[in-house]
């Protein structure tokens, strides 16, 4: 396993401002997260709302990221794309701005079966020479969930480096750490399911990639120290109250789930000063008015603002 991939790994948001991207508040974003002591960050995710990306909008927020993190620890990019030639541009590219690592899924629109999800990402791997790692998100994926064995079959043969898993199926999840346990642990396993960081670093995970991160990343910071040294109680109330705090999500009502949560954090995060406003890629509506004002009510219960 590379430990590089391992800890708080927050999937970034992507500010915008007037409709375009806002890189200065990404470069804030970056020393916010860094500074509080995240181990990485994941630049190009969906809390990045990577599929609203123009592909130079994609390589600008690669550089800012990768200048703005100056080394100081491994940068992550999403590089999500229909199938293995658009996805190998996307790393190429990425890669020649100087990322650490790429993530890309599975093949999405085109139907294709476990063989060629296995050739797709060995040809994306054959192509780069950073690692790559495979994100594992079915619900924005036609619901395909990448398989265990296949997954772990791509560790053995150098292809994965490691998975970002956002299923949200915790029992998958656990077959898998077991799973590459007994292949000699040749992933970094990270999960997404940032309200149970405790109960999957407690049954084996290497790191985890929480979008509420871009909220609380101190906070996470501190949950993996307490689990990592087996405090347990303590890693249970940090995550007690991170979920708390990820109410957030909850409050707008008939919205995409895109507005949903990354609305929400946006929401926290202009009212924290870490980026100027709470505005969201086109054509998902910015959050505002009561809902605004309830989001911010429970920021301020959580002393977030």
């Amino acid at each position: 396993m590379d430990p590089r991939f391992t800890g708080v790994i927050p999937p970034v948001i992507t500010p915008f401002k007037h409709g375009e991207i806002d890189l200065d508040s990404l470069r804030r974003t970056v020393d916010f997260l860094v500074t509080s002591g995240v181990h990485g960050l994941f630049i190009g995710g969906s809390s990045g709302e990577i599929a609203y990306l123009t592909d130079s909008q994609r390589d600008a927020v690669f550089t800012a990221a990768v200048e703005q993190a100056a080394g100081r620890v491994p940068v992550l990019a999403g590089v999500i794309d229909t199938t293995a030639h658009r996805v190998i541009e996307q790393a190429r590219r990425a890669e020649s701005l100087g990322v650490d690592a790429v993530v890309a899924a599975c093949p999405f629109y085109a139907i294709n079966d476990a063989g060629e999800i296995a050739d797709h990402f060995r040809a994306i791997a054959a192509a780069l020479s950073v690692p790559l790692l495979a994100y594992d998100v079915p619900v924005r994926l036609n619901g395909k969930k990448l398989d265990r064995d296949l997954l772990v079959a791509l560790g053995k043969e150098g292809v994965l480096a490691g998975v970002k898993d956002s299923s949200g199926d915790d029992v998958g999840f656990r077959r898998l750490v077991a799973a590459n346990a007994a292949a000699g642990h040749p992933l970094a396993l990270l999960t997404g399911h940032e309200c149970v960081v405790d109960g999957m670093a407690l049954l084996g995970a290497d790191g985890c990639v929480p979008g509420y991160g871009n909220v609380e990343p101190r906070a996470y910071a501190e949950l993996w120290e307490a689990a990592r040294a087996g405090r347990w109680q303590e890693a249970r109330t940090i995550q007690e109250r991170l979920c708390a705090g990820f109410e957030i999500v909850y409050v707008p009502r008939g919205r995409s789930a895109d507005a949903s949560g990354i609305g929400a954090f946006k929401t926290v995060m202009a009212a924290q000063g870490t980026i100027d406003t709470n505005e969201m890629a086109f054509p998902v509506r910015t959050l505002e008015g009561e809902t605004r004002a309830r989001i911010l009510a429970i920021a301020r219960t959580q002393g977030l603002i």
